[in-house]
């Protein structure tokens, strides 16, 4: 979803005011679709309501209850004028009182809200049961409570500086020319002065530090997998589903730009991906291509590697918080597919990794059968290989999002 906003040209169009306001209410809506639709059944006495006509209510009642900036009688009024654009003329009333009875009734609206957060955490923080059960029975329920408010939060924006081409202090110098707010982020996993939170003033690629490759946006958590790779300069580095080039970033950044890192993904749009961002923070060491076809039996370079990252792809529940749409697409036989294609890619990349190296595996992913399990089914059948340490981010705790890294150490010597 975010993509498609992005891309979106009437949307780039619009003033970023406007387009800030846009983006809150598309996030929001999708956000909390599960309890704007409980919202909306409460007034409507048991009738159906047409999907479309549902939008706009979902739309009109989170504009009122969580939206201080937009006036309720603007919320209504706009509200049910659309509902007339869109052919519901007949039921502009319908849309009219219940709009107007939660602009009356908002303290009442937010008391039953918090009741059924407690007594249905599932629906009252819109999620599905099954991902919220599932939580439950691994973490307890306050712990998952926890999870469930943070995933409904707006993520925050946070930018590494690109240290082959600046410093943080001019960085900082410039931003304040461009009028960019920062504030300083501190996580044990990453180095000082490395990832800052920021506010833009404008889109942030009219900004000349990001066109002149100053900095990257990506996560805190991202720098768990290379903080486990730790790559250091003249090394070769194989990083499989590399797009779009975060993580292989970070890494060239760590070798000083001086090695070479193999940096491949499924699709010749990936790769473009890859070697844009790699060309605008001005990185050489790293060469992209597309995977080869496990079916073709090929492998980028058997024992060539010094170290290899597998960032797998997976249902990505660390990262809900940011990706607003994907509680509602992950489905729980996904989880098993994943893990499979997670132990394939796992095993294709041992075979590049010389004796004595360095094996990576990484997901943004929070389920167990995603991350230690399939460590764990790895290494029972590649004895050749040892788990040296792995971690897991809990988003609430570390105030980053949820990840899985582990480090694996190939026996032998180079």
């Amino acid at each position: 979803m975010e993509e498609l906003l992005e891309t979106d040209l009437r949307f780039r169009q619009l003033p970023l005011r406007e387009r800030r306001l846009t983006q809150e209410l598309v996030y929001g809506v999708v956000r909390w679709q599960s309890l704007l639709d409980w919202l909306v059944s409460r007034r409507m006495g048991g009738r159906r309501v047409k999907r479309l006509l549902l939008q706009l209510l979902r739309l009109g009642v989170y504009q009122i209850l969580w939206l201080d900036r937009v006036p309720d009688h603007a919320a209504v009024n706009e509200t049910v004028e659309l509902a007339k654009e869109v052919g519901f003329s007949d039921q502009a009333g319908l849309v009219n009182a219940i709009l107007r009875a939660y602009a009356r009734e908002k303290d009442q609206a937010w008391e039953a809200i918090r009741r059924l957060q407690e007594e249905n955490p599932a629906r009252g923080w819109s999620h599905p049961r099954w991902l919220a059960d599932r939580w439950t029975a691994r973490w307890g329920r306050e712990k998952t409570l926890r999870l469930l408010a943070w995933n409904n939060e707006p993520p925050p924006v946070c930018a590494r500086v690109n240290l082959l081409k600046t410093k943080p202090w001019k960085l900082i110098e410039k931003w304040r020319e461009e009028g960019v707010e920062y504030d300083f982020g501190q996580w044990d996993w990453v180095p000082e002065n490395l990832f800052f939170f920021v506010r833009v003033p404008r889109p942030i690629e009219q900004l000349e530090s990001y066109r002149e490759g100053w900095f990257y946006i990506q996560d805190p958590s991202t720098l768990l997998a290379v903080k486990a790779l730790d790559p250091q300069p003249e090394e070769r580095i194989l990083d499989l589903c590399a797009a779009p080039g975060g993580k292989t970033t970070l890494a060239a950044q760590q070798m000083d730009d001086d090695g070479r890192i193999l940096a491949l993904d499924v699709s010749p749009e990936r790769v473009k991906l890859i070697e844009a961002n790699c060309a605008r923070l001005g990185i050489r060491c790293v060469v992209a291509g597309e995977l080869p076809d496990e079916a073709e039996g090929e492998e980028p370079a058997d024992g060539w590697f010094d170290r290899a990252l597998v960032d797998a792809p997976c249902s990505n529940t660390g990262v809900i918080r940011r990706r607003v749409d994907l509680r509602w697409r992950v489905r729980p036989d996904e989880i098993e597919r994943l893990a499979a294609l997670q132990r394939r890619l796992l095993h294709r990349a041992s075979l590049t990794v010389r004796p004595g190296g360095v094996l990576v595996y990484s997901t943004c992913s929070l389920e167990p059968e995603e991350n230690r399990q399939v460590v764990e089914a790895f290494l029972a059948d590649h004895p050749e290989y040892r788990l040296d340490w792995d971690r897991e981010l809990f988003p609430p705790e570390v105030k980053a999002d949820g990840a899985y890294a582990a480090r694996l150490v190939r026996a032998g010597q180079a």
